[in-house]
């Protein structure tokens, strides 16, 4: 059958909105007929080697067979049923991995359906925690700059005010206190004036402050910028000495994404609140998770409200829970560690594109790898060109990166790798 003609690409310009773009001036979006492995396959015959696991959940590439088993096996017994005075397994198995891998102070565990909707909830927490303790004056939070949490608004209002794609909103969101984003660089040496000036800030707003929310080692969507892991515990150390809640956003970086099972490990800390999403099943299915210490949990429920405010309709979705739980499974049976370790020795690959004039800085951390212009990339000219050369980037500003999936091989690093040395060298962007 000529799959070309099976996609409707004229309905799709004119009816469907796709993210971050214009309906007037839509970018060229390419029609896929199936993926499989790390390839993605276009109805116009191109094979793609994948460079971002579908946003950076598709860790175990797509059509493994461990997680497609369970879908089916779940589906045939129960697809979904409210979570609302109901439990099942699929949720309780989920719940006790979750519980078992991340920190271990990190007891209960909140299910709802998305990243983004996993902050809103991490928020709420933190709020109502201090309002059950009858502490009425802490509605803020406090960020660093160049952080992203995601569309919803409680997590933009939390994103960078300025440089992000939510300041079009500004004066609708509620304000926070934003402090300078890290500047000591992985892998290099700590500055402690750092964690000076972050006490500063604590000095003067923590009475204001309900917690300081922070993507853990990498800052993502908002620069892909590498911290120093001394600057998480910095910030541990004041929210301790403080009387602030930390809330940790995993859910880019958690699974092994920076060469640990979750990021925090790379500064031996343990958040009192942890967000995690995006490859929680392996991205087959929406999903996230808000975990929390007894602490938060039981000050909640003591409070006035007796509850935790929030009730996602497809909350504890059986067939995304079921799902989760093999790609848990897939994830600890193998040496995941090792290939971690083989992807960053990999994308060192990258480090040719430093010779160019035209780039700014090249690093790499775990199974990312970036590669930062001196100025913002021409995305659907860009975007043409990998296609050109069998490749899926997606860059955004000044960056072009890989977060490809685990199962990509060296040769699939290298491929991927020429076509960005290439694009950038050719004027391709």
């Amino acid at each position: 059958m000529n799959k070309k003609h099976t996609i409707d690409l004229d309905f799709d310009r004119q009816h469907i909105w796709h993210p971050y773009t214009s309906m007037t001036q839509p970018l060229e979006v390419y029609p896929v007929t199936h993926t499989q492995g790390n390839k993605i396959y276009l109805a116009t015959g191109e094979c793609l080697i994948d460079g971002m696991a579908s946003w950076w959940s598709a860790i175990h590439g797509y059509g493994h067979p461990a997680l497609k088993a369970a879908m089916h096996q779940q589906i045939d017994t129960m697809s979904h049923v409210m979570f609302g005075g109901i439990t099942h397994q699929p949720a309780i198995e989920l719940c006790k991995k979750l519980v078992a891998i991340t920190p271990e102070s990190l007891q209960k565990v909140f299910l709802a359906d998305s990243g983004s909707v996993s902050v809103e909830v991490a928020i709420k927490m933190a709020l109502q925690y201090w309002l059950s303790q009858g502490i009425t004056t802490k509605q803020k939070l406090m960020t660093p700059l160049k952080g992203y949490h995601g569309d919803t608004f409680a997590a933009m209002s939390v994103c960078d005010p300025v440089n992000s794609m939510h300041s079009l909103y500004s004066g609708f969101l509620p304000e926070h206190v934003f402090v300078p984003a890290p500047v000591s660089q992985f892998g290099e040496l700590f500055d402690d004036n750092e964690a000076e000036q972050l006490e500063h800030y604590f000095k003067l707003h923590h009475q204001q402050v309900a917690a300081f929310i922070i993507e853990p080692i990498v800052q993502n969507a908002g620069g892909m910028n590498f911290y120093h892991p001394d600057y998480l515990k910095a910030v541990r150390r004041l929210c301790d000495e403080y009387d602030v809640l930390l809330i940790c956003d995993e859910i880019a970086t958690g699974f092994g994404r920076t060469g640990k099972m979750f990021a925090v490990e790379h500064s031996d800390i343990e958040p009192d609140i942890m967000c995690i999403g995006k490859a929680l099943t392996g991205g087959t299915m929406t999903l996230s998770a808000t975990l929390t210490t007894d602490k938060i949990a039981i000050g909640i429920s003591e409070g006035e409200a007796g509850v935790l405010m929030h009730g996602p309709t497809f909350m504890g979705n059986p067939l995304a829970c079921a799902v989760a739980c093999a790609s848990i499974d897939v994830l600890l049976q193998q040496n995941w560690s090792m290939q971690i370790t083989q992807l960053n020795q990999a994308l060192a690959s990258l480090n040719k594109c430093a010779e160019l004039e035209q780039v700014k800085n090249v690093r790499t951390l775990g199974a990312i790898g970036v590669v930062e212009l001196a100025c913002e990339v021409d995305v659907a000219k860009i975007q043409a060109y990998f296609i050109s050369q069998n490749v899926w980037i997606r860059p955004f500003g000044k960056l072009i990166y890989l977060m490809p999936p685990y199962i990509s091989t060296a040769e699939d690093i290298n491929i991927l790798s020429d076509a960005i040395y290439n694009a950038i060298a050719n004027n391709q962007y």
